[in-house]
């Protein structure tokens, strides 16, 4: 086929990047030298200290790392304060659009005047330096503002996806002992209102620690006040004072608190601090989008996922850039509202997941054509690999068949990117994150903790924006990050080196599936399958098999205009085949409307294996499309055998 050595096209950075790029040629020389240095220079030149650090890293604890120790910031200070007493004051900080066109425009100026009023009203209902906060909101300024306030108060907040069930967030409430809540009457999905106030009702039921839920007034609904415990936001914000003076934090305190996703049990509250987090967050992004003055970033993300956290709110705002915020989906009122967006605001880079790319692929190419482009440089890829038809779409559909592909590495407990490319200095190939960022030492391991060009990723040495410890458990975040290989970090995810070097990811190793003896990624497969012109995405998982051990079954959603059809399974085997060899052919193909996804957009392969082996679909609360299940459930028992 065409597209099979779509993976070997080599890519060089536009000359009008390079010449103009914030990262000059010799930057991986220079932290390749000296690591540590180079962590010095960024976080002099990024952060403004109250009181500098005496020394970079302490490792004597390991893996306890500290980094910039006694260093004294306030993160708020340096989001808003400094541009808000600068030539940025009246620059955009926020712009926001919401599904139903609600518009928001919120300089520097007029973020510093909310966010000090949102701490006093924070600190009226006794909020202090140390207490947790805990938000559930819509994808709202307001949440961002929330945020702030609360790291200006030096109160550590934990925010929960706004599309958790109440029974999530009660959980990581009561994990983290929060006091406040800050939520939402409500927001919009497919311009119909949605009631979040009810949810977060359900969930204090069984959360003592609660004394105050702050509701903010968003998409009109009534809702349920209960006396004496919840308060209106904006009848806190009309009596508030103008002005709170940030809390001196150490570079060590706690700034956040994020709960993983798909987690099981015990909810799993990963701990950030101030400090090292800043300096780590600002340098990429400074580097890897290559922010300017008058860039207009969008980051598709969810504030309540990581990536919202460090790439939506923080590391934009750091850095005095224009951040873009949106709530809705992608595709109301038409398929073409992301691009309508995008032309309308000037948008110049742009991030997002392969799984919204392959969505696009699937409507087709008419929607990205029927707007101008031509405003985005740089185009982003986050929260899975993503493979190379893909990367291939999003270059010439989005990026004008120019601008190149920030295809990024990094997870909730990295904090920052890890692996990814530099806009004017990396040579693209499509499907790879390309080399590790300056400063940052990973390598591919085997089981001895040998260097091999297929097998384990992790990270060598300590990074600044890295994870401190899970929330209340000590015990359980060396266990879960740092047992398997001691002072090498690994958190799950294989990976294979090419004749370049570069880092291909190739997905959870518990994503591997053990045919007949040979290991096969299941990202791989899919990869394979997503490259034939039918496919939109695709979704492999393992069967038990009495013969092989494992049988391949795969769960693919074709594009628009192809039909299902048994010429068609034997085509997609066939490729499969000569792609990686005849024992990945999948066993299995079943064709469906929809995948099951987390919110955050990944895909839960653990339920796609209780139906490829006939067990009872379990939870699926956390679901973004939970009726998708017993679609594919009732496809899959209908199959030909």
């Amino acid at each position: 086929m065409e597209n099979v050595a779509l993976e070997n096209r080599v890519f060089n950075p536009p000359a009008e990047i390079t010449e103009n790029a914030n990262a000059k040629a010799d930057i991986y020389e220079l932290a390749q030298k000296d690591r540590i240095g180079f962590w010095d220079t960024q976080a002099k030149e990024l952060v403004t200290w109250v009181e500098p650090y005496d020394k970079v890293l302490d490792d004597s604890k390991a893996p306890f790392y500290k980094w910039f120790v006694n260093g004294k910031l306030n993160l708020s200070y340096n989001c808003i304060d400094r541009h808000a007493k600068s030539d940025r004051r009246n620059k955009a900080a926020i712009l926001y659009e919401s599904e139903i066109g609600r518009q928001v425009c919120l300089t520097y100026g007029m973020l510093y005047r909310e966010v000090n009023k949102f701490a006093n009203a924070l600190a009226s209902l006794g909020v202090k330096k140390g207490d947790r906060v805990a938000l559930y909101m819509p994808m709202i300024p307001e949440a961002a503002i929330a945020m702030l306030a609360c790291t200006r108060i030096g109160a550590p907040h934990s925010l929960v996806f706004g599309g958790f069930s109440p029974e999530s967030l009660r959980d990581r409430i009561n994990d983290c002992q929060a006091k406040v809540l800050i939520t939402s009457d409500g927001n919009f999905r497919r311009g119909k209102p949605f009631a979040l106030k009810n949810n977060a009702d359900k969930a204090l039921e069984d959360a003592p620690s609660i004394e105050k839920c702050v509701v903010v007034k968003n998409a009109g609904n009534d809702v349920d006040f209960v006396e004496g415990r919840d308060v209106w936001y904006h009848e806190l914000m009309a009596k508030a004072g103008s002005y709170y003076e940030p809390e001196v934090m150490d570079a060590e305190d706690m700034l956040f608190i994020l709960y993983t996703s798909g987690t099981t049990g015990k909810p799993k509250g990963v701990v950030h601090t101030t400090g090292g987090y800043l300096v780590q967050t600002q340098a990429t992004l400074k580097y890897v989008f290559d922010i300017k003055e008058d860039d207009v970033y969008w980051c598709t993300a969810d504030i309540g996922w990581i990536t919202g956290h460090s790439y939506v709110v923080y590391a934009p705002l750091a850095l005095g850039a224009t951040t873009f915020m949106y709530d809705g989906t992608i595709d109301y009122p038409a398929k073409d509202r992301l691009w309508d967006m995008a032309e309308r605001y000037g948008v110049t880079k742009f991030y997002t997941a392969p799984t919204a790319i392959r969505t696009f692929m699937k409507w087709g190419t008419e929607f990205p054509k029927s707007h101008d482009l031509s405003a985005i440089k740089i185009l982003g890829s986050v929260g899975e690999p993503i493979n190379p038809e893909a990367w291939m779409w999003y270059r010439e559909h989005i990026g004008g068949g120019q601008a190149p592909i920030m295809d990024t590495w990094w997870q909730t407990e990295t904090g920052a990117f890890m692996c990814t490319p530099l806009p004017g200095i990396t040579a693209l190939k499509p499907g790879t994150a390309t080399v590790p960022f300056p400063g940052i030492e990973l390598d591919i391991v085997d089981e001895n903790k040998n260097s091999a060009d297929v097998g384990y990723l992790v990270v060598k040495s300590p990074w600044p924006s890295m994870l401190r410890t899970i929330y209340g458990d000590d015990d359980r975040y060396v266990e879960t990050y740092w047992k398997r290989f001691g002072d090498f970090y690994f958190a799950g995810d294989g990976a294979k080196r090419d004749e370049l070097g570069y880092i291909w990811v190739t997905g959870r190793v518990d994503d591997v599936l053990n045919v007949s003896g040979h290991r096969l990624g299941t990202a791989e497969v899919e990869s394979a399958l997503v490259e034939c012109e039918e496919v939109a995405e695709a979704a492999v998982v393992g069967k038990k098999h009495d013969v092989k051990g494992e049988a391949v079954c795969a769960f693919v959603i074709l594009k628009d205009g192809f039909e299902a059809n048994s010429e068609l399974i034997d085509k997609l085997r066939k490729h499969v085949g000569v792609k990686i060899g005849p024992i990945a052919r999948p066993d299995d193909i079943i064709f469906t409307g929809g995948l099951p996804k987390t919110r955050s957009g990944k895909i839960m392969r653990r339920l796609l294996r209780d139906i490829a082996e006939g067990r009872a679909i379990g939870d699926v609360t956390t679901l973004a499309d939970p009726g998708a299940m017993q679609e594919i459930a009732s496809q899959y028992s209908g199959k030909e055998d």
